[in-house]
């Protein structure tokens, strides 16, 4: 299994995992098992198989670490796979404009979007046959094809024109030919950089899409997933004449202001723990203490350097603590069939013989049982990889996310002011908690969405730590919440299992096919509409 390996880093900066050489059957992937990574000096390019990228940041506010949960789904460098990747599409650039809404003269400068189009299943020019777009959401967009199955496996039965954009400032879509630390750090240019200004993007390009391959009356469905899901279902709500509707898969989109309790990711981890089994539950909540009481000692950090077999000695209990956050959380996120890592992690931890090193020991048979074959644990020597999230984190999605009262992890509450002061130290900003609810909405969302919204598909698995945040309840007959009791983050629109010996299990594909026929149903209707206004 892999490792998830932390680095010290300066406050809420943003490090690369790791990855290493692996075999591992193609069902793993089908089934979207993200989580698969090593060290680097396994690694060779021309043997890699399977790789796999996530971004974790670590937090430190007055000498207290946390570990924030990413929000992403990206799957880098997954279409390099020769098994998997999906080489049908092609790639353009579009000149997009640099400021959507206003008319001074650096507003009008472009730089170029990338975006990639699959025509193999397409009804062709003036068939009004449908276009499914993905959009892109924070990561570069070059594994998409591959790991975004929805479309594809989608595409012939509806014979659906695939497209798929890259976010501004992630990829190759950098404005102004500069490079992504040098967009990040010009003051000006980097307010552009925001979810207002992608939406736009997105819409410009859907446009000239339909335009360049004469399809104005193909409807449009826009997909997305986590970050890129609550830009879908945007999407549908600020530019319903481009957009006919929406599935926005994961997408915490209640997870701003007050909507939402701080602690709800960390209690849906907790709480798949316990489920899984109670006993393993306890020992990791016992953990803590155990692990600070070890670090305070005169060679407690050498001694948790050995239980743990660390790249590297510990240098606190603080980054031993957060990486087992970064485990336990990532595979509450991830925790897809047919391998299920939180039931790995807690069938180490117990069916542990060893009682040397008590919970500890538990603990890190558990790290064993995850991350299998790997040579270290932990603390590897790793370059920081940039990511534009710490900004938009920054700018306007805040989500507070916090750890108050938790039955498995130790308090680390969210206090809006040390961000505050992080972002204003970091970036000379200060975040606008209230922005997101007051331009796309959020409050009250069933009440106004009830007659103001619609065509939206809400889909969760109640596994996934962000579905707390997530529409979990019908707002009306077009906007709906399809619910999965074993469904983690994203896992709807990875694409279907194509290995007879590990299909997807039943409420998987219930989920899947309901999803379409939603989605068939809205299409039809349009049609219909379109024969009438003829």
């Amino acid at each position: 299994m892999p490792i998830y390996m932390l680095v010290k880093v300066s406050p809420f900066s943003t490090l690369r995992l790791g990855i290493r050489q692996f075999i591992v059957p193609p069902y793993v992937w089908n089934s979207s098992q993200a989580y698969f990574l090593s060290t680097l000096h396994t690694m060779t390019v021309s043997r890699l198989s399977f790789i796999i990228s996530f971004i974790l940041s670590i937090t430190s506010i007055y000498g207290q670490k946390l570990y924030i949960p990413a929000l992403t789904l990206e799957r880098e460098d997954f279409h390099q796979d020769p098994e998997r990747a999906v080489s049908a599409s092609e790639t353009f650039f579009f000149d997009q404009t640099l400021d959507h809404f206003s008319y001074t003269p650096q507003s009008y400068a472009t730089f170029k979007q990338r975006y990639f189009i699959d025509c193999k299943f397409w009804g062709g020019a003036n068939s009004s046959a449908p276009i499914f777009v993905y959009l892109g959401a924070e990561s570069e967009l070059d594994g998409a094809p591959t790991y975004i199955g929805f479309l594809r496996d989608n595409a012939a039965q509806f014979q659906a024109l695939l497209v798929y954009i890259e976010h501004r400032y992630y990829g190759q879509s950098i404005p102004l030919g500069m490079s992504f630390e040098e967009a990040l750090e010009n003051a000006d240019i980097r307010g552009y950089f925001s979810s207002a200004q992608a939406l736009a993007d997105y819409v410009a390009i859907i446009m000239h899409v339909k335009r360049e391959r004469n399809a104005i009356k193909s409807p449009v469905i826009v997909v997305g997933g986590s970050y890129g899901g609550m830009l879908a279902s945007w999407l549908r709500l600020k530019y319903p004449h481009v957009a006919l509707g929406a599935l926005a898969s994961s997408a915490p989109v209640l997870y701003f202001e007050d909507m939402t309790p701080q602690d709800e990711y960390y209690s849906v981890v907790a709480k798949d723990f316990k489920e899984t089994s109670e006993t393993c539950h306890q020992d990791i909540a016992n953990s803590w203490s155990e692990i600070d009481r070890f670090a305070n000692e005169s060679d407690g950090l050498s001694n948790l350097s050995k239980i743990f077999n660390t790249c590297r000695p510990l240098d606190s209990g603080a980054t031993l603590k957060s990486f087992l956050k970064a485990m336990y959380t990532t595979a509450a996120q991830q925790d897809n069939p047919p391998t299920y890592p939180v039931r790995q992690i807690c069938r180490g931890v117990d069916e542990a013989t060893t009682t040397e090193n008590g919970i500890l020991g538990k603990i890190s048979a558990g790290v064993v049982a995850y991350y299998w074959n790997s040579t270290c644990y932990v603390n590897p020597l790793l370059p920081v990889t940039p990511s534009g999230w710490s900004w938009q984190k920054c700018s306007e999605m805040v989500m507070p996310l916090g750890i108050t009262k938790n039955s498995m992890f130790p308090p680390a509450p969210f206090v809006l002011d040390d961000f505050t002061e992080y972002c204003r130290c970091k970036y000379g900003v200060v975040p606008r908690p209230h922005w997101v609810t007051t331009h796309y909405g959020g409050h009250d969302i069933e009440l106004i969405l009830r007659r103001f919204g619609s065509n939206i598909i809400f889909s969760n698995g109640r596994r996934d730590p962000w579905s707390g945040a997530g529409v979990r309840e019908n707002i009306s007959e077009s906007i709906i919440a399809v619910i999965t009791d074993q469904g983690s983050h994203c896992v709807d629109i990875y694409p279907e299992s194509q290995d007879p010996r590990y299909p997807d299990p039943d409420w998987l594909v219930k989920q899947r096919k309901t999803e379409v026929e939603i989605i068939k149903g809205w299409i039809d209707q349009y049609y219909a509409d379109l024969r009438a206004s003829k």
